[in-house]
This record gives structure tokens, C-alpha cells and sequence, in this order.
């Protein structure tokens, strides 16, 4: 019997559309192969559409990607347009109106894939970042007085919720117990207690409790400073890391590099619920210089895919996808970077597709 999967896609801007068409290529032959009823969608949305028309996007392509449970996205970045506006008027408002409270990422190096840390081994690099998504300062709480004066005063509000620490807290528990690493399950909060003394606290407490309900796993706790230092030093040590909207985002960054680049990382903006629409997409930017020249690395991408099925409840589909990936770039693939892969773009998407 099929199941349905629906899936709207958004090419983006830049290289997107090409890593996408990759992505959807891998998903509609692993589809066929697990029997999959798969509905794809497409979606003119980005900075092109956004020159053209003044229109980022609409209410009403939001109330219809509403009915999509998940969304397969390219890139967002336009050299055209001002930094800023894509990403606020588009990827936010997307994160902030699904309330994908969840971004994951997983951290994870894959076979052949060279890592700027000495001595690392694929089984040494093997955790995930569950970053809180829809507070902090990206809620934009704030405002200027005096603007362009010397006396001009600037304020920025980090905003946590005790709702919001708790939801993202207790799915990183879940996590946990769902990967069962088998060097034990560990929980890392990452903050900045010491100085955050009044949002951070209420993540310490939130964790504590929250902790209390999960017995068979281990709480721990790094300050961000040393969460950078010992990520790069002993990222063995990490199974599920949970941390702050804003210091999510920059060891995500930094845990992407030791993976081997931008071109391998994937990420999940993530409604847990029942109903919620989630978003998955490559965490490398839209890579204008390369647009239309078949050299960009899709391995992301199709990464990404992995995850959405994963999520949607189609997990045999995903670890099939992930087992494919790792094939093509243990084998195959003579680099991550752009232009060194020894394949294009399209040539690797018919490789994981081949070794589904």
C-alpha cells in the first residue's frame, strides 16, 4: 500500500535550483524503490521573483505551503539584493509562521570526506545540534534612539520563554533516546550561565528538570567558549548538543567545517507537531560565482532529503538515502569542493541514485 508524501519545493536562488533538482531526483527514486506516494510541488520564491515583483512571498503561498508537511529548499541569497531582506522577510518568516521550533543538525563525517581536524575518523565525528529556533534575538525585539547621531542609543532583546526552552529541551531528550548511541546516551546544554545571568538561568533550570524525567541519559553542560574549544579538540566526546537560538547558529557553522564543509551539511527547521510543516535544507549559501556551471556539490542537498523523509515518518527511505550518500562519497567522489569533485553536479545526483 503507497503512503503519501507531499513535498513543496523551493529552488531558490543561485546554485539552489541545481542542488535541488539533485535532491528531488534522489527522493523520487528512492521513492519508487520503497513504494512511496510521492507529490512534489514547485514554488517560485526568492531573490529573482523578489527584483521582479517587490514580493518576497505572499499570505497565500503561505497558507498553502500550510498544507505541505514538509519542504525541500535550495538556497536563499541574492547579490542583488540587500543582506537582510531574504533572510528575514523569507527564511524567519517561514521559521516564525510554522513555528519550526526545532533546527537540527546533524554532525556527521561521511566516508572520503576530508575533515581540517588531525587524526579524525568518520566514527569520531558523529553528534547532533538541536538548536532552539524561534526566540532570542532573532525574534527582533528592540530599537534605536537617536539613529545616526553620535548619541545614538541600540538595543536588541533576547527573548526566552519558558515554553520555548522546555519544548526544545525535552525533543533533544527524545533525540537522545531515538539515536541510542552506543557509547551512552549523554544531553549537553550549551549556554552561558555565568554571564546570561537572567535567559541562561532559565535554561539551566528548565534543563535540570526536564532532565530529571530521563534517567537512562546523561546531563551535561558546556559554556559556549568551551563548547567551541572542545568540539574542535574531542568532538567524540558529544552525542546530542541543545543550546540557544543564537549560539546555535554559530556551532553549527563551525561543526559544518569539521564535517568537511558546507557542502556535506544539512539542516531541519523542524514542527514536531502533529500537522506542522518542517523545512529542509543545505546549509551552504546560494554560491552566485558557480551558478549554471553543473560544479556545485549536491551531497547537502541530498543530505537534506534524508533528513525530511526521516522526519515525515519514511525512516527506512532515509537510512537508504544515507547508506547511498556514504557509498558515493567513500568511493567515488575525489572532493567536497566545488569544481574538485571529479563528477558534476547531475553526475553525482545519478550516483546516489545508482547506489540506492
Amino acid at each position: 500500500m503507497n503512503k503519501q508524501l507531499k513535498v513543496a519545493v523551493i529552488g531558490g536562488d543561485g546554485t539552489g535550483p541545481e542542488v535541488v533538482a539533485e535532491g528531488v531526483k534522489v527522493l523520487s527514486e528512492v521513492a519508487k524503490l520503497e513504494n512511496i506516494d510521492l507529490q512534489l510541488t514547485p514554488f517560485d520564491i526568492g531573490g529573482e521573483r523578489y527584483l521582479k515583483t517587490g514580493v518576497l512571498i505572499s499570505d497565500e503561498e503561505i497558507a498553502e505551503l500550510r498544507n505541505f508537511p514538509s519542504i525541500l529548499l535550495g538556497a536563499v541569497g541574492h547579490p542583488d539584493v540587500k543582506p537582510g531582506v531574504l533572510e528575514q522577510g523569507l527564511l524567519l518568516r517561514l521559521r516564525f509562521e510554522f513555528d519550526q521550533y526545532i533546527n537540527l543538525r546533524p554532525v556527521k563525517l561521511f566516508p572520503g570526506v576530508e575533515t581540517p581536524l588531525a587524526n579524525k575518523k568518520p566514527e569520531d565525528l558523529d553528534f547532533v545540534v538541536v538548536r532552539e529556533n524561534t526566540e532570542d534575538m532573532y525574534v527582533g525585539t528592540g530599537g534605536w534612539m537617536k539613529k545616526g547621531t553620535p548619541d545614538e542609543v541600540a538595543t536588541q532583546v533576547a527573548i526566552y520563554t519558558r515554553k520555548g526552552c522546555e519544548r526544545c529541551i525535552r525533543w533533544a531528550f527524545e533525540y537522545a533516546r531515538k539515536r541510542n548511541n552506543p557509547k551512552g546516551k549523554m544531553v549537553t546544554l550549551v549556554a552561558k550561565t555565568n554571564v546570561l545571568s537572567y535567559g541562561h538561568d532559565l535554561w539551566w533550570r528548565t534543563f535540570q528538570e526536564v532532565g530529571q524525567e530521563y534517567p537512562d541519559i546523561k546531563l551535561d553542560y558546556n559554556h559556549v567558549d568551551a563548547c567551541c574549544m572542545w568540539m574542535v579538540k574531542n568532538p567524540e566526546y558529544y552525542d546530542v548538543i541543545v543550546t540557544t537560538n543564537m549560539f546555535g547558529d554559530i556551532i553549527t557553522d563551525l561543526a559544518g567545517i569539521l564535517q568537511g564543509g558546507m557542502g556535506v551539511a544539512a539542516g531541519g527547521n523542524i514542527n514536531p507537531e502533529p500537522g506542522g510543516t518542517s523545512m529542509f535544507e543545505p546549509m551552504g549559501g546560494s554560491a552566485p560565482k558557480y551558478t549554471g556551471m553543473g560544479v556545485i556539490n549536491p551531497i547537502a542537498t541530498i543530505s537534506a532529503t534524508a533528513m525530511l523523509l526521516e522526519q515525515a515518518g519514511f525512516e527506512t527511505a532515509g537510512a537508504r538515502v544515507m547508506k547511498a550518500i556514504q557509498a558515493v562519497t567513500g568511493t567515488k567522489m575525489k572532493s567536497m569542493a566545488a569544481g574538485k569533485m571529479g563528477y558534476s553536479t547531475s553526475q553525482v545526483g545519478d550516483l546516489v541514485c545508482e547506489n540506492l
